[in-house]
């Protein structure tokens, strides 16, 4: 049984949330302040976070980033709608994923399941020592592990399943489309930028190579190309 972890303090809301969830088969506890979420969230219990933008005394962003200080435990965070910049302002700091409230209970477990599926299982068959390579990049997608330089990469849920299908498509672009599907499980809806935020993010960890080109290339009205050496 996969464990939740909810913060957000509106007790109408979370009661609903839960008993949803519970119905549905996972197992859910609520903490209504920060403060409390951060240290439930770090305690290693939980399988993945549903995180309010809107928390009294400590915001939801800010729980967001002492979060992703120490750990990559899965977070889908639960934004205004229409609200773009606390969307993208949590994607960038490391968020998994977003549901606009209000929003229906079936799709916020719909997006549960997704990152749940992209965390905890793998349709990859390379099990050998090496994984996957293209020059200094190295990535083994059982263990869900990576490598740049020889040095491990820290990667969300979310850019660890983008570079893994950028990594498999080595020298050749891949549109947004292809990458929402594979990395997020849903098609690219119109105007969203979750993949932008995203690889821009995944292309800071990595940096440049050695002739100062980025290791992901932007490719003009398609998408994104990971450079081989």
């Amino acid at each position: 049984m996969h464990k939740i972890l909810l913060i957000d303090d509106d007790v109408k809301l979370t009661s609903l949330l839960r008993d949803y969830m519970q119905a549905d088969g996972f197992s859910v506890q609520v903490e209504c302040d920060g403060a409390g979420g951060i240290g439930a969230a770090l305690s290693g219990e939980f399988d993945l976070v549903v995180l309010d933008v809107m928390m009294p005394r400590l915001s939801g962003l800010e729980v967001l980033r002492q979060i992703r200080e120490q750990s990559t435990l899965p977070v889908l965070m639960l934004t205004a709608r229409g609200d773009d910049i606390d969307r993208i302002t949590g994607l960038e700091l490391g968020a998994d994923d977003y549901v606009p409230k209000p929003s229906t209970p079936r799709e916020l477990i719909a997006r549960i399941r997704a990152i749940l599926r992209r965390t905890q299982s793998s349709t990859a068959k390379d099990v050998s020592s090496t994984g996957i390579v293209s020059g200094d990049l190295r990535l083994w997608s059982e263990a869900r592990r990576a490598e740049w330089l020889g040095q491990p990469l820290k990667l969300t849920s979310t850019e660890f399943n983008l570079l893994e299908v950028l990594l498999r498509n080595a020298g050749r672009p891949v549109s947004k489309n292809e990458l929402s599907e594979r990395a997020l499980g849903r098609p690219l809806a119109r105007h969203d930028r979750n993949i932008d935020v995203h690889i821009s993010s995944v292309r800071r960890k990595l940096g440049t190579l050695a002739d100062g080109r980025p290791v992901i290339k932007s490719v003009h009205r398609l998408g994104y190309q990971l450079l081989k050496e």
